[in-house]
């Protein structure tokens, strides 16, 4: 399709926000900061949606610093629950889709296999819980949604495990990364790509295939040791020990899952689109940031 959807997104400095700014390539997209529309306020939230001339509405904001969130769930809360509620609750009144972006931590971790999305949620932490009552607020809401369910987000933007291990190693000959933690890592401008893929689809009279809870996750599963082995193979310079350790060596206020490997075969099903390997958008973000070779 040519025409291209006009979406108001939630969040301008964030990762995935980033990812959509930077690929709205027709211009698209209205992005509102926290200092235009305050999270915290839901009916500044609904007025912004009310207002809008706009077909989609994207949800790219959410609170996400894990640990801090099991001292601030309140505010976790606010803006990972309460906010996505009343902007689905907006949509729905003016029949207007919405896209909101959910994470791997409302499951437990205790599947031996990759987590499917009718399989039951059971978050062990804060951030977890509030962004678990965010699904449920938006499926609630009676909004054509598409609920996007993401694991492991890494970006040239913001604070994530690629770039906290590239500047660790600016310091440090030996790295201990956990190595008991399972996942797939996933490119948010993999993501931007496929919500902007979509949006039309999501606008238009058959969108209704394009609603509901779905997986994105790069393609292969590793562990956190085993992305930060991936990154420095890549990367120039000195190349750091890793040292494996497991997460009783590295305890942390909110408990992660131990395995948060996303099954994405309903996105492929149902869809048509099936995520690349994550080893390829780690390569294309390390380029981004001036850390890979060119051997």
């Amino acid at each position: 399709m040519n025409w291209a959807p006009r979406i108001l997104q939630f969040g301008a400095t964030g990762q995935l926000a980033r990812e959509l700014i930077a690929r709205d390539r027709g211009k698209a997209v209205t992005a509102l900061s926290r200092e235009q529309v305050d999270l915290t306020d839901t009916r500044a939230v609904a007025d912004a949606i009310a207002d809008a001339d706009v077909d989609l509405v994207v949800n790219a904001a959410a609170y996400t610093a894990v640990d801090r969130a099991e001292s601030e769930e309140d505010l976790a809360f606010a803006v990972n629950a309460a906010a996505p509620g009343a902007m689905a609750q907006a949509c729905a009144r003016r029949k207007i889709p919405l896209i909101h972006l959910s994470t791997d931590y409302v499951f437990d971790g205790e599947k031996a296999g990759a987590w499917r999305e009718d399989d039951p949620i059971g978050p062990l932490n804060a951030y977890g819980r509030t962004k678990a009552a965010g699904e449920t607020a938006v499926a609630q809401s009676g909004a054509r949604a598409l609920v996007l369910r993401a694991s492991w987000v890494f970006s040239p933007y913001g604070r994530n495990f690629v770039k906290t291990m590239l500047n660790a190693a600016r310091t440090r000959d030996v790295l201990d990364v956990v190595d008991d933690q399972h996942g797939r890592p996933t490119a948010a401008g993999e993501i931007a790509e496929f919500i902007f893929a979509v949006a039309p689809a999501l606008t238009s009279a058959i969108g209704d295939a394009s609603a509901g809870v779905f997986h994105f996750a790069g393609e292969g599963a590793t562990t956190w040791r085993g992305l930060a082995d991936a990154i420095f193979e890549r990367a120039p310079g000195p190349r750091p020990r890793i040292e494996p350790i497991a997460t009783a060596d590295y305890p942390t206020p909110a408990r992660r899952p131990m395995n948060s490997v996303l099954d994405c075969e309903k996105l492929e099903r149902v869809l048509g689109v099936r995520p690349r390997p994550w080893r390829e958008g780690l390569a294309e973000t390390l380029k981004q940031l001036g850390a890979e070779t060119h051997a």
